[in-house]
């Protein structure tokens, strides 16, 4: 069984790529580091780091095996203050999230949560696709649309609305629809998280349920930014959820809102984390700071 000792030495060599700046940092000595590392290696089975007289390169299982070891050592630190009362929440928090969501409601007042907690580390991923949470070490993520995983738990943090909009110089070019029918001499901006899928169309209601209106299209995506900048390049129509940025655009002319009676099902944005695993206190906080920002997101 693997110490915690020889964990921690082995994370500050994969984060200095140095034995002598861990030596020094953890004052032992490099012979020490050296032989730490052995016996994780002999362990675990694989080599972990790629030693030269230069310098220190990580393995690619031995950046699986940093992270999996940056989480467990989080996770121990907050075993051992799990009954402790009062006194500051530390440690790693690592989330994901859509680019437009970190940009535009989380990191531009991400430095008031980081100052109410001071020995929180915060590692932010902005994507679009599907993750594998225990795999990739998240203690959660942020996402939108229906939640078909049981295998995870799931906190609405609000609703969508969604728009139909389309830019000026794709009106100048097919036309503004004003039917669904319409749709057959027009071009639709296609999202998907994953690339190669099919089409999945304009979705509607009918006045008894929500349909989908298969669709021409030119272009795929599976960014949300870059799905609305397809928009606004006039690449085709596009049903997007409206934010501020979205109003804005409407306010200014760069996007026009397009078969304003067919409405598309407004979309629930969650909070996402593994079954069954109780949240830290510091991703708990998190959580809970960023709610009241994404709420207002939202209803802007």
């Amino acid at each position: 069984m693997l110490k915690p000792e020889l964990i921690k030495i082995f994370i500050s060599v994969c984060e200095t790529k140095s034995f002598t700046a861990t030596s020094q940092a953890m004052s032992l000595q490099k012979s020490s580091i050296s032989s730490a590392i052995q016996k994780i290696e002999e362990a675990v089975g694989v080599q972990l780091l790629q030693r030269t007289t230069r310098k220190v390169t990580i393995t690619h299982d031995g950046k699986q095996f940093y992270e999996r070891c940056k989480t467990l050592l989080s996770e121990l630190d907050e075993i051992e203050s799990m009954f402790k009362k009062g006194g500051n929440i530390s440690g790693r928090i690592r989330v994901d999230m859509a680019v437009p969501i970190a940009v535009n409601a989380v990191i531009p007042n991400l430095p008031e949560f980081l100052s109410l907690h001071p020995d929180i580390e915060v590692e932010l991923s902005s994507t679009d696709r599907k993750v594998d949470l225990t795999a990739e070490g998240f203690d959660f993520v942020v996402r939108s649309g229906a939640m078909g995983d049981s295998a995870l738990t799931a906190k609405k943090i609000g609703t969508y609305q969604i728009v139909n909009c389309a830019s000026p110089s794709y009106l100048k070019k097919y036309g503004e629809p004003k039917d669904i029918k319409d749709l057959k001499k027009h071009i639709q901006v296609h999202y998907s998280q994953s690339l190669g899928g099919t089409a999945s169309g304009f979705e509607f209601y009918d006045g008894n349920r929500y349909v989908m209106q298969k669709t021409r299209h030119r272009l795929m995506v599976n960014s949300t930014l870059s799905y609305m900048a397809a928009c606004v390049a006039g690449l085709g129509i596009a049903q997007i959820p409206l934010t501020e940025v979205v109003k804005n655009h409407l306010k200014t002319g760069q996007l026009k809102e397009v078969l304003k009676k067919y409405k598309s099902e407004p979309m629930d944005l969650y909070f996402l984390y593994p079954d069954g695993k109780l949240l830290s206190k510091r991703a708990r906080a998190f959580m809970d700071w960023m709610e009241g920002y994404l709420k207002n997101y939202l209803d802007q």
